[in-house]
């Protein structure tokens, strides 16, 4: 049994902890919040037996083995060096960190006290992912990729009253390209590897931060185009486009659908079912690594990790958008 401790209280910690519960060897023990009260409630709503409200109290603590980290954007790298320090495993959402420099630190600090660090990226380890990896051969030679993933962000309509939210806050390290892009982007990092060349564009709102953008990427023998967005929707799929065929899916977040389109027009499903509350599958990638003694995820792997960073920093660079973070 690993004890878990989580920081953040938002929905997603929810949405984790549905999925995770369905793991055997998962057990909340504790919850961190600024707020004392809203620690309690959230504990007493899944049934863990300890609050913080020190974040350092909790990563000293004998009663947690794990942490996972959903706190914003910008807090990532501290926390999660703050628990790796304290002998800590450490469950960090994406994006990793605000920049490839405080992933760089986040790896190095893990190694040096033998810890398990491993980026909360769940597309990568679905079942329908490791699918198009096992069947990527079937569309001959490939020559584009294309991730697509718009959505209006629930808090779009109160940041256009005038009210910037955390959502919309460079001093959180978010945006379009790292809450949204990043979905498209490390599917294509764990395929492909990283680019040779980097172009993008993209619209800085009043706030400071990307509503929405395009990166252009091109490696030897393909080219890969992403699209993102948090201002508008859209309702196309994502593409890797190869001589013989061309394999479609449906929501790059979820991974839920994908199938074959071959050159012939003949198609072929490959979509496997999976488990609904599918952010079991990363839970269980981190938990089986912890029970093995291993220290770093094969399919979430650190240099994986530090590419999609170093391609945002970039992309970041050429749009304008930095954050306090990026100040060192």
């Amino acid at each position: 049994m690993i004890r878990f401790a989580i920081i953040g209280t938002s929905k997603i910690t929810e949405t984790f902890l549905k999925g995770a519960f369905l793991n055997k060897d998962f057990c909340l023990n504790a919850v961190y919040s600024r707020n004392e009260s809203t620690a309690k409630e959230f504990a007493k709503k899944y049934n863990a037996k300890h609050t913080f409200t020190d974040l350092n109290k909790m990563a000293q603590s004998d009663l947690v083995d794990a942490v996972y980290i959903a706190s914003p954007n910008s807090f990532h790298a501290s926390q999660s060096i703050l628990f790796l320090k304290n002998k800590k495993h450490v469950l960090c959402e994406k994006p990793f960190a605000s920049n490839s420099i405080e992933v760089s630190e986040m790896i190095k600090t893990a190694k040096e006290n033998n810890v398990l660090l491993m980026e909360a990226m769940k597309t990568t380890i679905l079942p329908n992912f490791q699918i198009i990896k096992e069947n990527l051969h079937k569309i001959g030679q490939i020559r584009k990729y294309v991730g697509n993933f718009c959505r209006y962000s629930s808090r779009y309509d109160e940041y256009k009253q005038g009210r910037v939210l955390n959502t919309f806050n460079p001093v959180f390290s978010n945006g379009s390209l790292m809450d949204i892009g990043v979905y498209c982007i490390a599917p294509m990092v764990n395929l492909f590897g990283k680019p040779k060349e980097i172009k993008a564009s993209g619209l800085l709102l009043e706030s400071g931060v990307d509503g929405e953008g395009i990166v252009s990427l091109k490696y030897d023998n393909m080219e890969a185009l992403i699209n993102h967005s948090k201002i508008c929707n859209s309702y196309l799929p994502s593409e890797i486009q190869g001589e013989e065929g061309s394999i479609i899916i449906e929501q790059i977040n979820s991974f839920e659908k994908v199938k074959i389109i071959y050159r012939d027009g003949n198609t072929e499903e490959l979509s496997t079912s999976h488990v609904s509350e599918n952010m079991y599958y990363e839970v269980t990638e981190f938990i089986d690594l912890i029970n093995n003694n291993k220290f770093e995820s094969k399919i979430n792997t650190f240099e994986n990790s530090k590419i999609v960073m170093e391609i945002m920093d970039e992309a970041r660079r050429q749009i304008g958008l930095s954050y306090p973070a990026d100040i060192i």
